[in-house]
């Protein structure tokens, strides 16, 4: 934590001898922030979202009750007929339906995390600038009130120094 402060004072530091607060806080202000998830979404192409919502189906307890059901049923059904199985009990036929389906499903998953990762580093950015435009703000803010604290100090002063005449005077 404290290694974050420091470097952000040295980003900070290095920035202020380039551009004023103001410049700061409007290229900060400019930048942009955070794109609606409708304009992401609508930036995927068909074959994308439907990887997303494989992987998103591939890693729910639906698709895993429903593929056990499968793989029962298919077992069931192939010992029953016996000698008239489609898929006699080796079940080397299911075994390949489960190899291509692993083959097909892998690559799936990883193009959808893939894109997972690409939003979490975006989202990283944006917290990222977020965090900077705050800690400009506050640190700008707290300049501002030193700045009237000192001020009011020097008034405070003056209004003693004034008191103190006034009664020099009034003797």
């Amino acid at each position: 934590m404290k290694e974050n402060r420091k470097l952000l004072k040295e980003v900070l530091e290095e920035i202020r001898h380039d551009m004023t607060d103001e410049e700061v806080l409007n290229l900060l202000a400019n930048s942009k922030v955070s794109v609606s998830p409708e304009k992401e979404k609508e930036k995927y192409t068909l074959g994308q979202r439907a990887a997303d919502a494989i992987a998103k189906f591939a890693g729910s307890w639906a698709f895993i009750f429903s593929f056990a059901g499968v793989l029962i049923l298919w077992m069931v059904v192939n010992t029953i007929l016996a000698a008239k199985a489609f898929d006699p009990y080796p079940f080397i036929l299911l075994n390949l339906v489960l190899s291509c389906v692993a083959a097909i499903q892998a690559p799936l998953i990883m193009m959808s995390q893939n894109r997972q990762e690409e939003k979490d580093r975006h989202r990283a950015e944006n917290d990222y600038k977020v965090n900077l435009k705050t800690e400009i703000m506050i640190e700008d803010l707290y300049d501002k009130v030193n700045a009237i604290l000192a001020k009011q100090s020097q008034i405070e002063k003056l209004l003693t120094e004034k008191k103190a005449e006034d009664e020099k005077t009034k003797e």
